[in-house]
């Protein structure tokens, strides 16, 4: 978003147009301690802080990887960490042309009367921890709420209290001059219709955006990081690229304000092509008042972490499959 003839940009919004820059996208690096030891344990890989380390910097120092990658949302044992030369982590991200972020929310719980639905935790202290992550070298942060699709949810009461804190981050975020990704995610798991999936993203993004307003949040300093519009997993009848797409920009079209500069697409589960071939379709429809892009982790990292299997000796091949996955997402935010 370019600013009035004569005003200079804000910072939060250089960087918001920096993470939007055209063909590029977000890696999503920021993994749990739960989540990236079950990954490499499906490989034998010990989750070490050593192999995450390692595994990380293999990710950030792939050649050229700039020219699709745009940032990457590092977990927080990340951004404090060093590279084997002893750079810290973030440096070394901004150096080679990729804006450093933080995920900087505890994770999800089930709420008191409501076990089958998630809210997420990481309010307590977030003022003091974000002044701490900017000093580090963070430019922006991410915050994920889960929406889980079932008999009877989600409720009002869940998508309310994701929504609140959602908007309590975002505003956090920006008084600490860090840009906010608000990350509602409606997960894929089910045998619900597409159908319903918009349905009920609709009504989160309504309620997300809702909430940022009352908190005050600036539309111009934040993105939007959500799920594209899909059948449930299970569900026996699949939609098409085509239809993903159609119901996926009237969703956004419904619930998003045009004053958002930017969305950036989750994969959530989606194998490596099916989440490329999806944004394509989305992308392809244009004329969108938003910058349409991608944050992926899985999609983009799951063939470099099978080919790196935790050895020295894969580094090259891990590499060249991430730049791969990397050159056909930004490919297809191009509409190629």
């Amino acid at each position: 978003m370019n600013p009035p003839a004569g005003m200079s940009a804000h910072p939060m919004e250089s960087t918001v147009a920096a993470l939007l820059a055209p063909g590029k996208g977000i890696l999503a690096a920021d993994e749990s301690f739960p989540t990236i030891e079950k990954r490499f344990k499906a490989l034998n890989i010990s989750s070490t802080e050593q192999n995450r380390r390692r595994y990380r910097e293999m990710l950030f120092t792939t050649l050229k990887l700039n020219e699709f990658i745009s940032g990457v949302i590092l977990f927080e044992e990340t951004l404090l960490q060093r590279t084997q030369d002893n750079v810290p982590m973030p440096e070394m991200l901004a150096k080679l042309g990729i804006i450093p972020g933080i995920k900087v929310d505890k994770g999800t719980v089930a709420p008191a009367n409501f076990a089958a639905e998630k809210i997420t935790q990481g309010l307590d202290g977030l003022r003091e921890r974000l002044i701490e992550y900017r000093e580090s070298g963070a430019r922006f942060t991410k915050w994920r709420a889960v929406i889980t699709i079932g008999a009877d949810i989600p409720t009002r009461t869940c998508i309310e209290a994701n929504a609140h804190a959602l908007a309590q981050f975002a505003a956090l975020s920006q008084e600490a001059g860090l840009v906010p990704v608000v990350e509602p995610e409606v997960l894929m798991d089910g045998n619900h219709t597409i159908a319903r999936c918009e349905e009920v993203t609709k009504e989160t993004l309504q309620a997300v955006f809702a909430a940022l307003f009352h908190h005050r949040v600036v539309l111009e300093q934040m993105l939007l990081k959500t799920g594209m519009i899909l059948s449930g997993a299970e569900c026996p009848e699949q939609a098409d690229d085509e239809i993903v797409a159609k119901a996926t920009l009237r969703c956004l079209y419904r619930a998003v304000p045009v004053a958002v500069p930017g969305i950036v697409f989750l994969s959530g589960g989606q194998s490596d092509q099916a989440a490329t071939q999806h944004l394509k379709a989305i992308c392809r429809v244009g004329n969108a008042p938003w910058k349409l892009s991608f944050s992926f982790g899985r999609a983009l990292q799951s063939p470099a972490m099978k080919s790196w299997q935790g050895s020295p000796d894969n580094v090259v091949l891990a590499q060249a499959a991430l730049y791969d996955r990397a050159k056909c997402n930004g490919l297809a935010v191009s509409g190629g």
